[in-house]
């Protein structure tokens, strides 16, 4: 049996038992991950917390709607057994909200609601590999952009203070981003200096020979995957290699010691070209989208 659980009512220790040990276990999955990027969230519960889908929302006069916040990648439904269908899931799901805009996550498969689905991209490297073999497959953009950043002498730097991306991302990537707004800056830094706290997040930043700040990123690490949750590069400063820099600079810190290197992705043609010119691969996830008349 599937129920909807409030938040306040929600028996903590089995639910993030469930996120931890389920077949699709993602580090947005947790509580106080949700806690901190959510206006409000509910939870569909199979069972004993079998499985459980966590469900951001918000209210507009009397409708409750589910929303995709900022700063989370994906959802959807998290289970200990392969045997559980997602259909059921968003079954309940429609039944509860009039509006439904939400993210699966790429180990969710759903064979209903083809009017609903909308199907997206995420980027992945392996890092099973050396990093020089994962070096290799880099096209020839990204090696050239290396030596240019060779030669403008960029820094790398690991212990950085997590206000200078916000900054930075606020200054650049986010006046291309629509709806965004002051809170969710405070969300993110928020967010970031949480995860600094529980060790489950790293901030890199990049400078150039003048100790000017010209990209930064932040991040995730959950089990054998590194995800980057938010990056940016000072769009007046853009001929010196920054971000192929800067993301080279990340897969060669964690191919030591993960497997899995998640760009966070992009269904953009530009964008994710771009990461598959690093030799990434792409895998597929569901963006829910219903309107309930």
């Amino acid at each position: 049996m599937i129920e909807l659980v409030k938040r306040n009512q929600l028996n903590e220790e089995k639910y993030n038992s469930c996120i931890a040990s389920s077949l699709q276990s993602r580090i947005f999955g947790y509580s106080w991950y949700l806690d901190i990027v959510a206006d409000d969230w509910d939870i569909l519960v199979l069972n004993d917390y079998e499985a459980v889908m966590p469900i951001p929302w918000r209210k507009k006069s009397i409708i409750k709607y589910a929303y995709p916040p900022f700063w989370l990648l994906e959802l959807g439904v998290f289970s200990k057994d392969e045997i559980v269908n997602s259909a059921f899931f968003l079954k309940e799901l429609f039944k509860h909200f009039k509006f439904v805009e939400l993210r699966l996550n790429t180990n969710n498969r759903v064979e209903d609601f083809k009017k609903y689905k909308f199907k997206k991209e995420m980027q992945h490297i392996s890092l099973k590999e050396s990093y020089e073999a994962i070096y290799l497959n880099y096209n020839r953009n990204r090696k050239r952009e290396l030596k240019k950043a060779e030669e403008c002498c960029l820094i790398e730097n690991w212990n950085d203070n997590p206000i200078q991306l916000v900054d930075l991302f606020k200054s650049n990537v986010g006046k291309r981003v629509e709806k965004i707004q002051d809170n969710d800056y405070q969300v993110l830094l928020d967010l970031m200096n949480t995860c600094l706290e529980k060790n489950v997040g790293e901030l890199l930043t990049i400078y150039d020979k003048d100790s000017k700040l010209v990209g930064a990123a932040f991040f995730l690490k959950h089990k054998e995957t590194i995800t980057m949750l938010v990056c940016s590069t000072d769009f007046n400063n853009r001929d010196n290699g920054a971000n192929t820099f800067l993301n080279d600079r990340a897969i060669f810190k964690y191919q030591k010691t993960f497997s899995t290197f998640h760009f966070g992705g992009s269904s953009m043609k530009s964008i994710s070209n771009y990461y598959k010119s690093f030799g990434a691969s792409t895998k597929d996830y569901f963006l829910l989208k219903k309107r309930l008349l």
